[in-house]
């Protein structure tokens, strides 16, 4: 008798820190929001992140709150004898919460680690030729988002892409648009939206882009956003994403849908920031 009441008090103790872990986190993460944020960090930010600057003091204080507490969540690993240092943490963070800036994500749930390699590395990629040939080759990747935990960058190209902040290329914006995109388990540039309603919409405006880029690409014409985007929508969005941060301007002139559409996702407005586009 004794045996199935504790094994149901067990249950119900289950149960509850369930119901109740949410709750809990949020607190935490509230807590960690208050802390001082450590002037060492603002220097790195401010000697690294062009926009930064130009960020509405509001903007700036909770970008900060989220950079706390994405370094208190995830795990840095440094690859192929690299050492992560403080500096490398912050930069990666400031940039990838710019994403998550209005309260938009949640701290990229899925993801637990980020791993960091000096430079480009190699990896084998599979690929199928014909009905039964499977051809496993060796290819070069500057980063790479995984579905389960994991993420990969490159620390020359982060440095290179802070450095040229304008030029609609950035490495870190784009694999983590793939973790906001990878939040619902496929990835096929379709994030998780606010509203239903709001998924036709989506639909509409990043197709007609998706397919006039890649209409623009095959006929040589000159792109606002990066000829990679015409890849598969997945890649679409989050190229889209690079130049709504960084070409913001040159996209609102150039895809007004396009940007309207960015701009009521990650209800942020960037042309409001000041950096004038190339």
């Amino acid at each position: 008798m004794l045996q199935p009441i504790i094994f149901l008090l067990i249950i119900i103790i289950i149960s509850i820190a369930i119901l109740l872990s949410p709750t809990l986190i949020k607190q935490k993460r509230k807590q960690i929001k208050n802390h001082p944020f450590p002037p060492l960090w603002n220097s790195i930010i401010e000697n690294n992140l062009p926009i930064y600057p130009h960020l509405f003091p509001t903007e700036r204080r909770r970008l900060q709150g989220h950079i706390q507490v994405f370094l208190a969540e995830k795990q840095f690993i440094g690859c192929n004898g690299l050492q992560v240092i403080e500096e490398m943490k912050v930069i990666i963070a400031a940039v990838a919460c710019l994403l998550l800036l209005n309260e938009r994500g949640k701290y990229f749930p899925k993801l637990r680690s980020i791993l960091i390699y000096p430079t480009a590395y190699f990896t084998k990629e599979t690929t199928v030729n014909g009905k039964y040939v499977v051809e496993e080759k060796p290819v070069v990747r500057l980063g790479e988002s995984w579905s389960k935990d994991q993420l990969i960058l490159s620390w020359q190209h982060v440095k290179q892409d802070t450095q040229n902040w304008k030029d609609g290329q950035n490495i870190i914006l784009h694999e983590f648009a793939h973790q906001l995109d990878q939040e619902e388990g496929k990835v096929e540039g379709v994030p998780i939206l606010q509203k239903n309603s709001d998924y036709s919409n989506w639909s509409k405006v990043m197709t007609q882009e998706y397919n006039q880029l890649c209409n623009d690409v095959e006929q040589g014409r000159k792109t606002v956003m990066y000829s990679y985007g015409a890849t598969r929508p997945a890649e679409f969005f989050s190229v889209a994403t690079e130049t709504f941060f960084e070409k913001s301007q040159q996209l609102l002139n150039k895809h007004p849908e396009l940007y309207q559409l960015l701009q009521n996702y990650y209800k942020l407005d960037p042309v409001q920031w000041v950096i004038k586009d190339n």
